[in-house]
C-alpha cells in the first residue's frame, strides 16, 4: 500500500487515543449510567467518542479519512434536538480527554466520517469497530478498538487496541489489566505487540509457535453465545482430543489470544437455522493480526474471509482461527460433522 509508514503511524496514534477515551468512560460506568439513565449508555458514549477520536486523528495525520465505521451521529443529533443532551455531553467530555479543543459539532461530524461507502473507495478504506465487545466493556472485562485498512477485499494494515488485556499470559482474562495491549500488523510484515498505555514503546514481534499435539486443546470462545453455536464447538473439540479449560472472553481480543499462543483455536460457528452475516469491522483487524502471527483464518468452508462485498462478509459463513495444524484438523471435523451446511 502507498504511504504504509504514515498510515500505520496514524492508526497507532488513533487507536491508542481511543483506548484512553474508552478507559476514561469505563472508569465512570456508574456515573454515566446515572446521568444517561440507561444501563447500556456507557458503551454507547464510549462507542461514539472512540469513533470520533479515531476518525479525527486519521483525518489530521493523513489528510483524509474514508472509513466504514459501526456508528453514525444520527441518534445523538436527534437526542440533542429533543433537548436530551446527557449522552452527547458525556461523549464530548470523553472525546476531550485526548482532543481538548473539540466542539460538539466537530465531534459529531468526526463520527460521521465513518459513513463512507466501500463501493466508492475501491483503492482502499478504513473500517472501524470503535468498541467490539459491548458486554465485556460493561462487565469491566475484555473489549477491543479494531481498525483496519482494506484494499482489494483484504485487510492489509491493522491496529487493534485491547485496553483490558494484559501482555502477561498468566493474568486472568476475566480481570481488567492496568496497562492493556495494542497490536500492529501489516500484510507480509508480521504483527507486533505493545502496551496500550505506552504505544510509543518498543514493540515485541509475535509469532505463533507450533503447537505440541500431545497437549490438550484450549479453545477461545465468546463469553456470550449470541452469534455462535457452543454446542457445535463442543462436538468439534471432542474429535480433536483432550480439551483444556476454554479461554472465555469477548471481542476481537480472541484473535490476539490465539495469535500469541494463549489459546489454540477460535471458532465462530453459524447457528443452525439462524443465518448471520458477519460485519467487516468485527473481523478485519483481528483476522490480520492472527494471520500475520502465523495462524490460519478461514470460514467454515475453508475459504479466506472476503472483505470485498461492502460492509458485510457476504461470501463467508462463520470463522475458524487456529494454529495451522490444528486448524486443518478442525476443518476436517467441521466437514465430517456437517457443520455450517444447514
Amino acid at each position: 500500500m502507498a504511504d504504509e509508514a504514515k498510515y500505520m503511524e496514524a492508526a497507532r496514534v488513533a487507536v491508542a487515543r481511543a483506548c484512553r477515551v474508552c478507559r476514561s468512560v469505563q472508569d465512570r460506568l456508574d456515573d454515566v449510567k446515572a446521568i444517561c439513565k440507561d444501563d447500556k449508555s456507557p458503551v454507547t458514549v464510549a462507542d461514539f467518542a472512540s469513533q470520533a477520536v479515531v476518525a479525527e486523528t486519521l483525518r489530521e495525520m493523513t489528510g483524509r479519512c474514508h472509513m466504514v465505521g459501526e456508528e453514525d451521529s444520527t441518534a445523538l443529533r436527534e437526542q440533542i434536538g429533543r433537548g436530551e443532551t446527557g449522552a452527547a455531553d458525556e461523549m464530548l467530555g470523553a472525546v476531550r480527554t485526548v482532543w481538548d479543543t473539540a466542539a460538539m459539532d466537530e465531534a459529531l461530524d468526526a463520527i460521521d466520517l465513518g459513513n463512507a461507502d466501500p463501493a466508492e473507495h475501491r483503492r482502499g478504506y478504513w473500517t472501524l469497530d470503535p468498541i467490539d465487545g459491548t458486554k465485556g466493556f460493561l462487565r469491566n472485562q475484555q473489549y477491543a478498538i479494531a481498525l483496519a485498512w482494506i484494499e482489494h477485499g483484504s485487510p492489509v494494515l491493522a491496529v487493534m487496541g485491547c485496553p483490558n488485556l494484559s501482555t502477561d499470559h498468566s493474568f486472568p482474562l476475566s480481570e481488567r489489566d492496568g496497562r492493556g495491549s495494542l497490536y500492529m500488523a501489516i500484510a507480509g510484515g508480521g504483527v507486533y505487540e505493545l502496551h496500550a498505555d505506552k504505544p510509543d514503546g518498543d514493540p515485541i514481534h509475535i509469532k505463533r509457535l507450533e503447537r505440541d499435539p500431545s497437549e490438550p486443546v484450549r479453545m477461545c470462545e465468546s463469553a456470550e453465545g449470541g452469534h455462535t453455536s457452543h454446542d457445535d464447538a463442543e462436538r468439534i473439540i471432542e474429535t480433536l482430543g483432550e480439551a483444556a479449560e476454554p479461554a472465555r472472553l469477548d471481542s476481537q481480543a480472541k484473535y490476539a489470544v490465539v495469535a500469541r499462543g494463549q489459546a489454540d483455536l477460535y471458532l465462530r460457528l453459524p447457528k443452525p437455522g439462524k443465518p448471520y452475516v458477519e460485519k467487516i469491522w468485527d473481523h478485519a483487524a483481528g483476522s490480520l493480526v492472527a494471520r500475520e502471527a502465523g495462524c490460519s483464518v478461514t470460514d467454515v468452508f475453508g475459504h479466506e474471509l472476503d472483505f470485498g462485498h461492502g460492509s458485510r462478509l457476504e461470501k463467508n459463513r462463520g470463522v475458524v482461527v487456529g494454529e495451522i495444524a490444528l486448524h486443518g484438523k478442525a476443518m476436517a471435523a467441521i466437514e465430517a460433522l456437517g457443520i455450517g451446511r444447514g
